[in-house]
């Protein structure tokens, strides 16, 4: 029979044991991600783009060519990922882009881009303030005249 101390001890091992590997597997992605972002950074390079499509879906063969397509890990070919189809120079290209550079590229412009190998890294010269997609609060916002308190010194003063 096993009394409470055990199931306690026993529980208490399991979760030692999954929280130090939660810690490797996150120090192992936190190690690839920092090794990545230097490898983008060595390799960007700022090019004038012209945006032809845009796109939120899961890579296939009709994106990218065989080779590129056959060097996608399995695990990211199931994922959905921002996609921009866009004129680099002569070629017709499709880019892999963040979500953020994603809302602010619009179709059928030329921006000034950074751009590493297949990744579109960020839009160079544009306010991505203006750009965002706002909430209602802001939109609404945009439609009050002037501040409510400024208002209500005005009466007041009369």
């Amino acid at each position: 029979m096993l009394s409470a101390s055990d199931i306690f001890i026993i529980v208490m091992v399991v979760l030692a044991v999954a929280i130090f590997a939660i810690y490797k597997l996150s120090n192992r992605n936190y190690r690839r991600n920092i090794e990545t972002q230097d490898f983008i950074e060595a390799n960007k390079q700022t090019l004038s783009i012209y945006v032809i499509d845009k796109k939120f879906a899961k890579p296939t063969e009709n994106d990218f060519s065989r080779q590129i397509y056959a060097q996608i890990p399995p695990s990211a070919r199931k994922r959905k990922v921002c996609m921009v189809r866009a004129k680099v120079g002569a070629q017709i290209v499709t880019l892999i882009t963040d979500k953020n550079v994603y809302d602010v590229l619009t179709p059928k412009k030329t921006v000034k881009a950074e751009i590493s190998g297949l990744y579109l890294v960020k839009v160079v010269g544009v306010n991505l303030a203006d750009k965002k997609k706002k909430t209602l609060k802001e939109r609404m916002s945009l439609f009050v005249k002037s501040d409510p308190k400024k208002e209500a010194e005005k009466i007041v003063k009369k």
